[in-house]
């Protein structure tokens, strides 16, 4: 059990960090906050507070009532493979062809928050983080899934841990250390190694998940 609860944080820390890396108008968003230093930290925490919440339902709701119907648990299972499989191959694809944060990127995900009081601009992370249905297939279905395979509320928590951990230095690190990792950001090869990587975790999170279907 000492080292079960290593593991599984280990694991839970590189799925959500992997799921989370993506560029999407939420990163861009605390991205061009902390460049700015406009309200970084409220809206780094508005975003996190929300992916907490959704991690913490997924693993310890979603998930455990998936644990409870067999069935489901392995539909969901196999639907977890699909779906890591093809964030994957998406993330290989980006490799080769990646985008970029740029300005222009930034400006758009602000909309009409651009110069906007720490409560607008609190909504606007708000909206970012919860208007966006993917965000609930990550969290809650894809982790809550993942997390059944461990069968022990030890192992489960430090999934849990692991998940949220990689959300809160992902979102405040965006906050905090914006104005020096904007470059980085803005070039290419940057992505290329970030989505080489998220791919190769993916394909690991999927073989796993593959060895815990079959034995089941």
């Amino acid at each position: 059990m000492a080292v079960a609860f290593p593991l599984s944080f280990f694991e839970g820390f590189v799925i959500s960090i992997g799921l989370i890396m993506a560029i999407g108008p939420q990163n861009a968003y605390v991205l061009r906050q902390g460049i700015r230093g406009r309200h970084a930290m409220p809206v780094a925490s508005v975003c996190f507070a929300a992916d907490a919440t959704l991690i913490t339902l997924g693993v310890m709701g979603v998930g455990r009532f998936i644990a409870g119907n067999e069935t489901l648990a392995t539909v969901l299972g196999w639907g977890g493979v699909v779906f890591l499989t093809w964030f994957a191959a998406r993330s290989v694809k980006a490799a080769i062809k990646p985008e970029v944060l740029d300005a222009e990127h930034m400006e758009a995900a602000a909309g009409d928050a651009k110069g906007a009081g720490v409560r607008t601009a609190m909504l606007h992370a708000a909206a970012f983080s919860l208007l966006n249905p993917w965000v609930y297939m990550d969290t809650m279905v894809l982790i809550g899934g993942v997390s059944v395979r461990y069968g022990s509320d030890t192992e489960r928590l430090g999934f849990l841990v692991g998940a949220v951990i990689a959300s809160c230095v992902w979102f405040y690190g965006l906050a905090i250390g914006g104005k020096k990792m904007a470059p980085l950001f803005q070039k290419a090869s940057t992505w290329r190694i970030l989505d080489s990587l998220i791919a190769v975790i993916m394909i690991g999170v999927a073989i796993n998940l593959i060895r815990f279907q079959l034995q089941s």
